[in-house]
């Protein structure tokens, strides 16, 4: 790995994009971080002073930095904090966290664990907000459904039974209510899963935007794998079911945000039938997640920082599809940041990787299943991606809320 920053060269990038795009971008400390750990203070030297490398420099200054306590500097609530970002992050540790804090609360992981009467169930919940409410490929009520349903999936739990809370604005068209609704049962039935109880609540009009779906989850384990990020080790491998960012780039252009004409549509679907497949054919499973939002991104900087680990991703394996990629440079983001609803993203043990791409590609939503990187020890706690070009940057939590309401 080599990270170039001469004293008269560009800072070197801590973000998923270049640094002209300040919606991906480091926060500014960081920045700060890069720029003075390139030499050291001019004087200070003595002859015969054995320094650390100008890489190995930085890499220290960036981890000392992200090691702080969360602490939420805003006075209000932003966009940003519902991005999947940082902000959502610093917002989850620094306040839920820390007035909610449990065993349970406290693994982050998309599903609650516990047992009752000698049974090992799975709990999740999932919010939904999505703009427009209907798009190429689904629509906010199969969306709810097949997002509730990959948590449960992705925490190692068969989806039994879900709850579906609905906030409503007054005006909003019955005709459209009934296709949402309807949309959640075919898709409920697709995944074996039925919703079992609800509420709903209607506001002023002005006061949302047609209608919002709460869903809950409940599942059954009964797999004897111990998933988790922070069970990940040096030498494992990543995977990625298919190719990342249609989902968020499909609701964009849905909205006429961009002047694009592309064949895209959502990739939402349900996964739980390729995770049991994935989970029977290998036993070197670590950890799951789906890649919702903040994308890719974002669950392998949770990984990285869980398990304290180095996650190192080849750009040139990520399978990402022409549109998405030329609409993800409009919009100034890279696409491992851009939100799936129907990928994921397992981190398997080395000796399990070809078993592991076998298993997911027998499956239709995994046929396109690729490696996309492996854990390494240094630097811990950061992702590192090696780019087409024969580079390496820093792949850091996303700044700011470049996609808002893509789910």
């Amino acid at each position: 790995m080599s990270i170039e920053n001469e004293t008269d060269a560009e800072p070197v990038a801590v973000s998923g994009t270049s640094p002209e795009h300040p919606a991906a971008e480091s926060d500014h400390s960081a920045a700060e971080t890069v720029h003075s750990a390139a030499e050291p203070a001019h004087g200070t030297a003595e002859p015969g002073s054995d320094y650390r490398s100008r890489e190995q420099q930085v890499l220290d200054r960036i981890e000392k930095a992200r090691a702080r306590k969360p602490k939420i500097k805003e006075e209000r609530v932003t966009s940003a904090h519902g991005a999947g970002g940082k902000a959502s992050q610093t917002l989850t540790e620094a306040l839920f966290l820390e007035e909610l804090r449990n065993p349970h609360l406290e693994k982050l992981e998309d599903g609650a664990e516990f047992a009752v009467d000698g049974s090992r169930l799975a709990m999740t919940t999932d919010s939904f907000v999505v703009s427009p409410l209907f798009f190429p490929g689904g629509d906010i009520g199969e969306l709810a459904v097949n997002g509730t349903v990959n948590d449960l999936a992705v925490s190692g739990a068969t989806p039994l039974y879900l709850s579906a809370g609905f906030i409503i604005e007054e005006g909003f068209p019955i005709s459209e209510l009934r296709r949402v609704v309807r949309s959640m049962a075919e898709a409920a039935e697709r995944a074996g899963v039925r919703v079992v109880t609800g509420d709903t609540k209607v506001v002023q009009k002005g006061k949302a935007d047609g209608c919002y779906i709460n869903t809950t989850g409940v599942g059954v384990r009964r797999t004897e794998h111990e998933l988790g990020i922070d069970t990940v080790r040096p030498g494992d491998a990543v995977l990625v079911s298919g190719p990342v960012g249609d989902h968020g780039v499909t609701v964009m252009l849905e909205r006429g945000e961009l002047d694009i004409d592309a064949d895209l549509e959502s990739d939402t679907a349900p996964l739980h039938d390729m995770v049991t497949g994935l989970l029977e054919a290998t036993p070197g499973v670590r950890a799951m997640r789906d890649a919702t939002r903040g994308g890719v991104a974002t669950i392998l900087n949770e990984v990285a920082t869980a398990a304290d680990v180095a996650v190192v991703v080849e750009e040139g394996e990520v399978p990402v599809r022409t549109e998405v990629r030329g609409a993800s440079e409009l919009l100034g983001i890279d696409p491992l940041y851009v939100a799936c609803e129907g990928r994921m993203v397992a981190v398997v043990d080395g000796e399990s990787v070809d078993t592991a791409l076998a298993a997911m590609r027998e499956h239709p939503h995994g046929s396109d299943a690729a490696v996309i990187g492996r854990i390494g020890e240094d630097p811990p706690g950061l992702v590192m991606l090696n780019t087409a070009f024969g580079g390496t940057r820093i792949v850091d939590l996303l700044v700011g809320d470049p996609l808002p309401r893509i789910c």
